[in-house]
């Protein structure tokens, strides 16, 4: 199977096929409303706004597995993050990204790229965390926690995965290569 593939539900419920994304770049993102890393919504914002007319979509999938850091409803979730953070591109449905009730495009995701380690200053804060979680956790594709980045090229390809740590900025340069 490819990216295309697939459907997923936007925040209403309806069913949006991911074929409607050929030929863009997609950045797909679990996230939650009250975590320490919800600040990456700006960044996301920043790389949307930056390049959006030129072929960018960030797909937003709000997820509440990691400490219950997701509350709330749907919408919710899509006011906190225009409110609070100006987001323009849109949320899908809240989701599970591991485990028995993942949706699909997840299980396709993880399966095309692992875990790529936690980086920076939270990284090691970040591995006491998921570690005591998951003593193996480096040894397997999950999602370890709220925004982990897929990017995915205009053929559907997905190219890299950026764990929580990795803050949008740091993403500009692999978004403009592909663009």
């Amino acid at each position: 199977m490819a990216i295309y593939d697939y459907t997923v539900l936007d925040r209403k419920g309806n069913e949006v096929s991911m074929a409607d994304f050929k030929g863009k770049v997609l950045l797909i993102v679990n996230t939650a409303t009250g975590c320490g890393f919800t600040p990456q919504y700006k960044g996301l914002e920043e790389l949307y706004q930056k390049y959006h007319d030129k072929g960018l979509e960030i797909l937003d999938f709000p997820c509440d597995q990691f400490g219950h850091q997701a509350p709330g409803d749907d919408e919710e979730i899509h006011e906190f993050c225009q409110m609070k953070y100006k987001t323009s591109f849109d949320n899908f449905k809240k989701i599970e990204v591991n485990g028995e009730n993942e949706i699909p495009l997840y299980t396709f995701l993880k399966s095309q790229k692992g875990f790529a380690g936690f980086t920076g200053i939270k990284g090691a804060i970040m591995n006491q965390v998921v570690g005591k979680i998951d003593p193996d956790f480096k040894n397997n594709a999950s999602i370890k926690w709220n925004f982990t980045k897929f990017l995915v090229d205009r053929e559907g390809n997905v190219v890299e995965r950026f764990e929580s740590t990795v803050e949008p900025k740091k993403i500009d340069e692999k978004i403009e290569q592909l663009l």
